[in-house]
């Protein structure tokens, strides 16, 4: 009998004894995705998303009250309507019925994410909830963007220096500083920087930095509107910087120790390679990698901003209208900015892990087994 009947009936019997035989000639699909490493995290990106869009139409449905109720307050408090004419008024509007079945809500939910379509918020009625965000995502993007990326460079470089200084006073010192700038939460910055720096030292206005820009700037790619958006975004900034940076130093600090420690940089170092070539072929490449990682899913995290940060300062970002949609039970708005949070999330990982197995080849192999 051949070898290829031979894989075949092994194959038939068992996985193992196909392997050992050489596999089968086809392997099947349900095969390929289990010890196929980039379709096993695309498989599981589309579940993670899958699975969060669910609980967030369940959990905005827990919460205490409907959007048609919240509607008919905002109606009888803005304009001084009863409360049957403002329920009628309500009724008329909103082609939400908070009262249909959940199944019914779910399948509907679910046939509009298919298509691209999030559906349009029940307080503004008329509005898309695509066009919702888009509207104030750039400014989020720019805000918690810049700020992350300004964290990661600076705590890298600290985290360097110190590592390679360690043991000596300013390793003591930028490591304290570190450990607390990241046990203060950002909402707590902000309000420090506000009333420190701003009420008591009065090194700035508060109440001329509120948006993102100054009325009468037009958006467009002058050095007006350039200047008046750093403005605005400066103390958002500032808070996202104050609150990321500690943790980065500190696990700059702890990677670069543990690869400094390693054989093959005691190697380098013992075969007289010049040190510019060790601290950044040997040391730097392989100590970033698991910041790596968590970079970009800090990317991700991007799209969702900070919402108290951005009540606090008023800018108006995602976040802040994030809040205003939960108080007004936005279902739909809130579910959108939910989903968007997560596919940006998702889809770093998916972009940090695939790369990361590019790089590292160690990893796909691991992830395949």
């Amino acid at each position: 009998m051949s070898d290829d009947v031979h894989a075949e009936e092994a194959a038939q019997l068992s996985p193992e004894l196909a392997r050992e035989s050489g596999g089968p000639p086809q392997a099947s699909l349900g095969y390929r995705i289990r010890h196929n490493y980039v379709l096993g995290r695309i498989l599981k990106s589309l579940i993670t998303i899958w699975a969060v869009a669910t609980l967030s139409f369940a959990l905005v449905r827990w919460m205490p009250g409907n959007p048609l109720q919240a509607y008919v307050q905002k109606l009888m408090t803005q304009q001084g309507l009863g409360r049957q004419e403002a329920l009628a008024r309500a009724s008329s509007l909103l082609s939400y019925d908070p009262d249909a079945p959940l199944l019914d809500q779910y399948l509907t939910y679910l046939g509009g994410l298919v298509q691209g379509n999030l559906g349009q918020s029940i307080v503004a009625p008329g509005t898309s909830v695509i066009d919702y965000i888009l509207a104030y995502l750039p400014w989020t993007l720019f805000s918690v963007g810049l700020g992350l990326l300004l964290s990661f460079l600076i705590g890298i470089a600290l985290g360097v220096l110190i590592a390679y200084k360690r043991g000596r006073w300013i390793d003591h010192l930028i490591t304290n500083i570190s450990s607390a700038l990241n046990a203060v939460p950002n909402y707590m910055w902000a309000m420090l920087v506000i009333v420190v720096f701003g009420v008591q030292l009065r090194w700035f206005n508060v109440s001329s930095l509120r948006g993102t820009l100054t009325p009468g700037v037009q958006p467009g790619f002058t050095a007006e509107f350039i200047l008046d958006a750093l403005t605005h975004a400066a103390l958002p900034i500032t808070v996202y910087v104050l609150t990321s940076v500690g943790g980065w130093i500190l696990q700059m600090k702890s990677s670069t120790t543990q690869v400094l420690e390693d054989d093959y940089v005691i190697g380098a170092k013992a075969r007289g390679l010049p040190g510019s070539r060790i601290h950044i072929s040997y040391v730097g490449r392989n100590a970033i990698l698991p910041l790596f990682t968590q970079f970009a899913v800090q990317l991700g995290f991007v799209v969702g901003g900070s919402t108290l940060v951005e009540q606090i300062f008023k800018y108006d970002g995602v976040g802040y209208y994030f809040y205003d949609a939960i108080v007004a039970r936005d279902y739909p708005v809130v579910q959108g900015f939910i989903l968007i949070i997560t596919v940006s999330v998702v889809l770093a990982n998916l972009m940090a892990d695939l790369l990361l197995s590019r790089i590292d080849p160690r990893i796909r192999v691991e992830g395949a087994r």
